[in-house]
């Protein structure tokens, strides 16, 4: 689903269907109610417009997730009453989900930003199925991140399952063969009861269909914060690699081009889950006993369409391709019929269906997985046809590409939707909502971090450090990471220990990419501006820290309600914030999605603007490591500059229970010569390892990075300074960087020349088997990596 061809909207979130394919889930009746399952089996066109006085009551035009004023505006398109069908298509494609009315007035500002110059390396960018990139040498990557939240709470497994699916299918409609995955994770308080159901399904259906489709999972974030109790956020990334010339994009052109279905059959899975479910808030009395199932993922047939679509474009059988996931049919034939140069005539009755006596709504609004939808000139059909066959692939031709201007749609010879495709996949409902700073903002930033009690003294400062290693918020994620494989297909060259993944594209050169995704709702609701800079900052830095250069931004912004006027100003702060940043940074934002309705009744989650960042590296041989250690008696840096900061941060959370304050100050121009620094270092062998410094500061950076490098070390705190400011906190703009001794002289030359602020903290002791902080205490490693590892196991099993 695409807005206006300007922001690329997610085909997963809230893709709510049947288990039971046999079985109508809630939507289904509501359908039947005004389509009855008997003869006449639909409403054609011709008997619509002949009972134009039947009273609007008479359709549950409301109950599809339609206001008033929106239902009448459809019937002054037309110049009658809408078809059952023509009903289902407009209320799919003008939800909140498919149009983005509530977000596109803010979103627009990503393009009043972007500039010429920022988008030098974009192929596709906002508007498109995924973003593209130019990475070199004739390559091109795509990525995209997007949600599928609410299915991932009422059936854990299946939606993050159907989630994986639907991003990996969006790379591949751009012509991409899929080469990885990340996940970002947030679920409630990890001892809350529902937490152990959500997370134990959610990361099974994440690693079950990644694995099965042979795709790694090169990165991610979990995190806990009783905020997303009973709404958890599960926005899955996928990249794809091609080369720059086989890119492919969404539209039907030529006239007498045929519309060819492939993949799985159409069943009764998700109807009107965008639509209805994606547009409303959880109901804190009802849970999940209003919602429906959700559909169900099959990743052996997402595997094999994979193959079949990348032999159909080597083949050059595909004039443009679209793939069906919310809004299904309805969002595939409107999307390409309205990106294309002519009308589009659909037979629906030819849709291979598996479940018995579907009407024609219902044909349209299933979001049944693993179906794409492809363009093919007359000539090309039956080589088409015959490389589907060879991968077992059924398709179907269900119409043409024709002369005219509607998007005309049939069922057994009767016309049951005759639309102009614009108004239902481009020009629905525009909302200015209500923008408004909440009240309690105020009440919120001066309640710091100024008279929360913090340790003082050697004793006091250990404990501190052992129980925040040991909370859920900054524990091991060893449980959940090791469901996923991470070095299949054997091109992964960073993901384990690594602030970002790194996966190799060109086996001849060594080319590669880097992969990050970040976010931070506790900064977020103190400053939206300022946190989703951070979210920014920090994807940007963890990037740079493998040695990759940034190069563009894909997003996924987790929102409360539109209708709340104190949520529409954290959604456009964060917006702006981000777009600013971007502009800041250089590079582009080539897509993204919205996910609004985030809450379980009145209560929003932490605002949760997701960001990812893509980076291009020419050899993956130079890559840089987390662990300390790899070198004998290297020498641990200290890049940037340490501040009282501890508004919002992981030590107020975990030892106060606390939200308050400002967030750290986010200084981007630091961030782009730290990259570049960091950078030159990779190319001229100056670092053998880094690692940034985010949630829990230089102490969880250390210990963090001598687990992963299995080696000790000595750290000698600045002199004059505050050894708990030093140790916790969260300034951002950060990294720890292990020099070799032999080349300590020419890096800290550079940081210095290039006015980048320097420390040096300590040194690596392969041989070592404790972290020592001078004059205060020392920790055996042994010690570390027990508190470390024990948290998820004890309350997840």
């Amino acid at each position: 689903m695409r807005w206006q061809r300007s922001w690329s909207a997610d085909r997963g979130d809230l893709q709510f269907g049947a288990l039971n394919t046999g079985a109508l889930n809630w939507i289904g009746p509501l359908l039947s109610r005004f389509n009855p399952r008997k003869d006449p089996p639909h409403v054609s066109v011709d008997s619509v417009s002949d009972a134009a006085s039947t009273p609007d009551t008479a359709q549950p035009y409301r109950e599809l997730g339609l206001k008033d004023d929106e239902y009448a505006r459809i019937k002054e398109i037309l110049g009658r009453r809408p078809t059952d069908a023509e009903l289902a298509m407009y209320s799919v494609m003008w939800s909140e989900h498919c149009s983005y009315k509530s977000s596109k007035v803010h979103l627009k500002y990503f393009g009043e930003t972007t500039t010429e110059e920022m988008k030098a390396n974009m192929l596709a960018g906002i508007g498109e199925n995924a973003g593209v990139v130019d990475v070199g040498d004739g390559w091109a990557v795509t990525f995209k991140v997007e949600s599928h939240n609410h299915p991932s709470y009422v059936e854990p497994y299946q939606g993050a399952a159907t989630g994986v699916g639907g991003i990996v299918r969006d790379i591949m409609a751009m012509g991409a063969r899929p080469i990885a995955v990340m996940d970002q994770l947030r679920f409630g308080a990890a001892d809350a009861p529902d937490t152990r159901r959500v997370l134990e399904g959610i990361v099974r259906g994440v690693g079950g269909y990644g694995n099965s489709l042979g795709l790694p999972n090169v990165g991610g974030e979990t995190v806990f914060d009783a905020s997303y109790a009973g709404n958890p956020l599960l926005n899955a990334l996928c990249a794809g690699v091609m080369r720059v010339e086989d890119m492919h994009l969404a539209f039907a052109s030529g006239a007498g081009n045929k519309i060819i279905l492939f993949g799985a059959r159409t069943g009764l899975d998700g109807i009107g889950g965008v639509s209805v479910l994606a547009s409303e808030s959880f109901d804190a009395k009802q849970g999940r006993k209003k919602l429906p199932a959700v559909q169900v993922g099959d990743p052996f047939t997402e595997k094999v369409l994979i193959e079949c679509c990348l032999e159909l474009y080597a083949e050059h059988l595909v004039v443009g391709i679209q793939d069906l996931g919310g809004a299904g049919l309805s969002c595939a034939t409107s999307e390409l019929a309205a990106a294309g140069d002519g009308g589009m005539h659909i037979a629906l009755d030819r849709v291979p269906l598996r479940a018995e006596g579907m009407t024609p709504a219902e044909v349209l609004s299933s979001e049944s997985q693993e179906r794409m939808c492809a363009v093919v000139t007359p000539e090309n059909v039956d080589k088409f046809m015959a490389v589907c066959a060879k991968w077992d692939v059924l398709a179907t031709d269900i119409g043409e590409v024709t002369g005219g201007t509607n998007l005309q749609i049939t069922w057994n010879g009767d016309t049951v939707v005759d639309v102009p495709p614009l108004t239902v996949a481009h020009e629905g409902p525009v909302y200015n909502r209500p923008v408004e700073r909440p009240a309690s903002q105020d009440d919120l930033i001066a309640n710091t971090t100024a008279s929360l009690e913090r340790p003082v003294g050697a004793d006091a400062l250990r404990d501190t450090l052992m129980t925040m290693i040991s909370s859920p918020q900054l524990c091991s994620r060893r449980l959940i990471t090791e469901q996923y494989d991470r070095y299949v297909r054997g091109n992964t060259v960073l993901a384990e220990h690594a602030d970002a993944g790194v996966v190799r594209i060109d086996e001849k050169t060594g080319r590669g990419i880097a992969l990050a995704t970040d976010a931070s709702g506790r900064y977020t609701a103190l400053d939206p501006y300022r946190g989703a800079q951070l979210a920014l900052a920090e994807a940007f830095r963890n990037v740079a820290t493998t040695g990759a250069t940034p190069k563009a931004v894909t997003n996924c912004l987790n929102f409360g309600s539109p209708e709340d006027p104190g949520v529409m100003w954290q959604f456009q702060q964060a917006v702006r914030g981000l777009a600013d940043g971007c502009a800041t940074l250089g590079i582009p934002v080539t897509g993204g999605n919205v996910s609004f309705y985030n809450q379980t009744g009145a209560t929003p989650i932490l605002p949760t603007p997701v960001v990812g960042v893509l980076g291009v590296i020419d050899d993956v041989h130079r890559r840089i490591p987390t662990g300390i250690g790899l070198e004998p008696g290297e020498t641990l840096i200290l890049l940037g500059e340490t501040h009282d900061e501890f508004d919002g941060s992981i030590w107020s959370q975990v030892v106060h229970d606390h939200l308050g304050g400002v967030p750290p100050k986010v200084d981007l121009a630091r961030e782009q010569l730290l990259a570049d620094i960091l950078t030159a270092s990779s190319r001229d062998g100056l670092v053998s390892a880094a690692h940034d410094l985010s949630e829990g500061g230089l102490a969880q950076t250390i210990v963090e990075a001598a687990l992963a490098g299995e080696a000790g070390c000595r750290i000698l705190l600045p002199e004059g300074t505050d050894p708990f400011v030093t140790l916790f906190s969260e300034s951002a703009g950060r990294v720890l960087v292990a020099v070799p001794r032999t080349e300590e002289t020419r890096f800290t030359g550079m940081c210095s020349a290039r006015g980048l602020p320097w420390e040096r903290i300590g040194v690596a002791d392969e041989g070592s088997d404790s972290i020592e902080f001078q004059g205060l205490f020392t920790v055996p490693i042994a010690e570390l990596r027990e508190a470390y590892e024990k948290t998820l196991p004890a309350l997840f099993g």
